[in-house]
């Protein structure tokens, strides 16, 4: 839980470097009885490349054993997260924080980057040494 913590902190930090107005933590959306928790909502309120853009970020570490079962669990949160802001708030994006290296080694997989294509995932690719953004994937 410490190395999630971790990483949580890094990437709200690297947000906050590239001036993103943290909106939601967590960002909770209710639908009727069901309640979703996304790690993060950011806005981009100044005057840059994502000026006005609205943001949702739902880290993940990928720090287990299984880098496939991080996958699918990730993977099924992302596509039920992004129904629910579609169904709430429309003109947020959603994207999947991975780290770097992960980013690197196992998103480089044949499978893995053509499950990102098909399900059009977005992916937000930092470093949690540097808290930085290394990488914005649409």
């Amino acid at each position: 839980m410490a190395a999630k913590d971790l990483f949580y902190d890094a990437v709200k930090q690297a947000l906050l470097k590239e001036q993103w107005v943290i909106t939601g933590d967590p960002l909770i959306i209710k639908i009727e009885k069901v309640r979703l928790e996304i790690d993060l909502a950011a806005d981009k309120v100044v005057a840059a490349e994502r000026a006005g853009q609205k943001i949702a970020v739902e880290i993940k570490s990928f720090l287990n054993t299984s880098a496939i079962t991080d996958f699918h669990a990730a993977l099924g949160q992302f596509l039920n997260y992004r129904l629910g802001l579609q169904m709430t708030e429309s003109e947020r994006l959603l994207y999947l924080a991975v780290p770097i290296d992960t980013y690197n080694t196992f998103f480089q997989q044949l499978f893995i980057q053509e499950a990102i294509k098909v399900h059009q995932v977005k992916l937000l690719v930092y470093d949690p040494v540097k808290e930085v953004i290394v990488e914005w994937r649409n």
